[in-house]
């Protein structure tokens, strides 16, 4: 039978939706056709609400790894699902070759959200590209090659952000194709010299244990850039978009810089990079300079506006500080970082801490220093989940 109207078919195609995906989810998730890259839990997660997510025995766990510092908002936030949801009726992509108001919005809302001297906006795909973007405006910006970057940071796994990705496990499989770039001390200001293009810098070294950087560091390296008419480029992939309670680690530490890079938390789990640009730059590109086919397509610039209107319309920037403040008052260990971005110096090893953690309902992660515990949760985690965590954590150790 022919549905009579529009909402018939919508309605019909909706219930068949429904019914495809709980077919194309029964059972055990049978992994045998993916390259084997990935150590994986042994939880099967399903499904999220909020701040907790669901395996495949209905179990429910609250969620302080975030999906790996993506789940800004939560899981499953309706608004999202419904803005997202009706974009994807509408157009769920056409290329960059036409303007689109969503492609506008989306980013007049990241620079109306960013310091005021970033003005320009470059979408792409992936904190990976986002930092290959700063890096080639740099380099061209300046006429330098050489990159300054610090040991213990994580750029990205592309070759361009590997070449200024410290640990060698991750560098050396693609050495060969990789440039020239210096590494140095974090937290000492280097000697930046004439050749040098950029200083990149991640504010706090998640993966490396959430090493933070103090403000004084953050100023020297401004200063030493100026003095050397250097860029500085903040790699923001996992301290952006109010994770730190502010919008951006560069508002938390006063420090300007010439480009920042974002990803992770961005559009609320859809991929998404962003390059910020300040004007200096922006004026010296031109057609051609970069390009990226899926970036900023209509459905991505969807999910950026629905994210960004509920970190802002929901406080969350707030609730971040706020569980900051829980975990350093209620963890008997020592804390790094900031906001929902935050490292415990356990005395124990986390690959000890983490399954017990999870046998008692709570996903967080490990980092490369054995010791450190990551906690990156949605900004919308709740007072009890904190205060449950915390308990839990001081009995497992």
């Amino acid at each position: 039978m022919i549905p009579s109207s529009a909402e018939a078919v919508d309605e019909q195609f909706r219930f068949e939706a429904s019914h495809l995906l709980d077919e194309w989810s029964a059972g055990p998730a049978d992994e045998s056709a993916q390259l084997a890259v990935f150590d994986k839990l042994a939880v099967e997660i399903v499904a999220g609400s909020g701040a907790r997510v669901q395996d495949r025995s209905g179990r429910w766990y609250w969620d302080l790894y975030g999906g790996h510092a993506v789940s800004l908002i939560g899981h499953a936030h309706p608004l999202w699902a419904a803005i997202v949801g009706e974009q994807a009726r509408r157009l769920p992509f056409y290329s960059n070759l036409t303007p689109h108001p969503l492609r506008a919005a989306a980013c007049r809302a990241i620079v109306d959200l960013a310091p005021s001297n970033l003005t320009r906006v470059f979408l792409t795909n992936s904190g990976a590209e986002a930092n290959e973007t700063a890096l080639k405006l740099a380099r061209h910006h300046t006429g330098r090659t050489e990159v300054i970057a610090f040991e213990g940071g994580f750029h990205g796994r592309t070759a361009g952000a590997l070449a200024v990705t410290w640990n060698r496990k991750y560098r050396d499989y693609a050495a060969p194709g990789l440039g020239h770039t210096r590494f140095v001390p974090f937290g000492v200001v280097p000697e930046i010299g004439e050749d040098v293009a950029a200083v990149i810098i991640e504010p706090i070294q998640s993966l490396n244990g959430m090493t933070t950087a103090t403000a004084e560091f953050m100023h020297g390296l401004r200063e030493a850039c100026d003095k050397a008419g250097a860029l500085l480029i903040l790699d923001e992939v996992q301290t952006a978009w109010g994770r730190l309670g502010t919008p951006f680690a560069a508002d938390y530490y006063g420090v300007r810089a010439d480009l920042i890079t974002g990803a992770k938390s961005a559009a609320g789990g859809f991929p998404v990079g962003v390059t910020l640009v300040d004007d200096a730059i922006a004026t010296r590109v031109k057609p051609g300079d970069q390009g990226s086919t899926f970036g900023a397509g209509p459905l991505a610039c969807a999910a950026i506006l629905a994210t960004h209107h509920i970190v802002r319309s929901e406080g969350l920037m707030a609730n971040a500080r706020f569980v900051e403040q829980q975990v350093r008052e209620l963890v008997s260990w020592p804390v790094r970082g900031h906001g929902c971005l935050l490292g415990i110096v356990c005395p124990a090893p986390s690959r000890e801490i983490l399954p017990r953690l999870r046998a008692a309902g709570f996903m967080a992660g490990g980092s490369d220093d054995p010791h450190v515990l990551r906690l990156m949760p949605p900004l919308c985690l709740p007072p009890e989940a904190v205060t449950e965590f915390a308990a839990a954590l001081n009995a497992t150790i």
